[in-house]
C-alpha cells in the first residue's frame, strides 16, 4: 500500500508530458509503474543531456545494456520450450534473428515507442528518433526499466506478450536471410572463387554515410547493395548475386 502511494505521489510530480509517457507504458505494459524515472530515462536520447544538464546515465543507453541481456534470457527460454528437440546451433541463428537490430526496431514501431523519444531540440529535424539502431535500443531499455522497477517476472511478460503478438517465431525459425552465407555455400558447391566484397563507394556525411557494395566473384562484378551500415550492403548484395547466379550459370 506505502509503495502504491509513493508511486501516485511521485506520478503527480511529473510535468505533462511526461505523465502522457508514462500513462502510455503502463497500458503497454500492462502494469502500474512505481518508479517513472526509469521509464523516461529509457525514452531519453543522449542528445537531451547537454541541453538539460543531465548526467551520463541518464539517457536510454545503461538501461539498453540492461534490457539486452534480460531479453536475450527470455528469448531463449522461449525457444527451449517451443524447440526441445533442437540443437544449440539452430537455437542461436533463430534467437539471433528475433533480437537483431531490424527486428527490433520494427517492434518499436508497432508498440508506438517513436512518438515518446526525447531527443535534443538541435537534432530534432533530423529523424534520429526514427533510426533502427535508436528504435533498436529504446525497445531494449523499456526492458531493462521494466526488470528495474517491476522486476524479471513482469519483464518476462512484456517480452513474451510483445513476441506472440506481433511475430511469427516458427515463420522465423524458416527463414534463411544470411544471404552472404548462402552465396558462399553455392559458390563453394561449384568450385567457384570464394566472394568478394568491395566498397563501391560511400556517400553522406560521416554520420549518416550511405554504402553501396559490390560482389566480385572470378574477377567478374555481380550484384550491388546499399544501405547505412556496410554489413547489410554485403547482405543486399549477396542475395543480388545469389538471384543473378541461379538464373543464369557463371561463364
Amino acid at each position: 500500500m506505502i509503495s502504491r502511494i509513493r508511486a501516485y505521489l511521485g506520478k503527480r510530480t511529473l510535468d505533462s508530458a511526461s505523465r502522457k509517457k508514462i500513462s502510455f507504458l503502463e497500458r503497454l505494459i500492462g502494469e502500474s509503474i512505481q518508479q517513472p524515472q526509469y521509464f523516461l530515462r529509457a525514452l531519453r536520447h543522449r542528445s537531451r543531456l547537454i541541453e538539460d544538464g543531465l548526467d551520463d546515465i541518464e539517457s536510454y543507453e545503461q538501461l539498453e545494456f540492461l534490457g539486452d541481456a534480460v531479453l536475450d534470457l527470455v528469448v531463449t527460454e522461449m525457444l527451449f520450450e517451443l524447440y526441445p528437440d533442437r540443437n544449440e546451433g539452430f537455437m542461436t541463428k533463430l534467437r539471433s534473428r528475433l533480437v537483431r537490430e531490424d527486428t527490433l526496431a520494427e517492434l518499436s514501431r508497432k508498440l508506438g515507442l517513436p512518438s515518446y523519444i526525447e531527443v535534443g531540440a538541435r537534432v530534432r529535424t533530423q529523424g534520429i528518433e526514427l533510426k533502427n539502431s535508436v528504435l533498436c535500443d529504446i525497445f531494449e531499455a523499456v526492458i531493462g526499466a521494466i526488470y528495474k522497477d517491476l522486476g524479471y517476472k513482469a519483464s518476462q511478460k512484456f517480452i513474451r506478450n510483445v513476441y506472440t503478438t506481433h511475430i511469427s517465431i516458427s515463420d522465423a525459425s524458416t527463414t534463411q536471410d544470411n544471404y552472404k552465407s548462402l552465396l558462399l555455400e553455392y559458390t563453394q558447391a561449384r568450385k567457384l572463387a570464394v566472394p568478394e566484397y568491395i566498397v563501391a563507394a560511400e556517400t553522406g556525411p560521416d554520420h549518416d554515410k550511405t554504402f553501396e557494395i559490390s560482389v566480385r566473384i572470378n574477377e567478374q562484378v555481380f550484384g550491388k547493395g546499399k544501405a547505412k551500415n556496410k554489413k547489410k550492403a554485403e547482405q543486399a548484395a549477396a542475395r543480388e548475386t545469389l538471384e543473378e547466379l541461379q538464373s543464369e550459370k557463371l561463364s
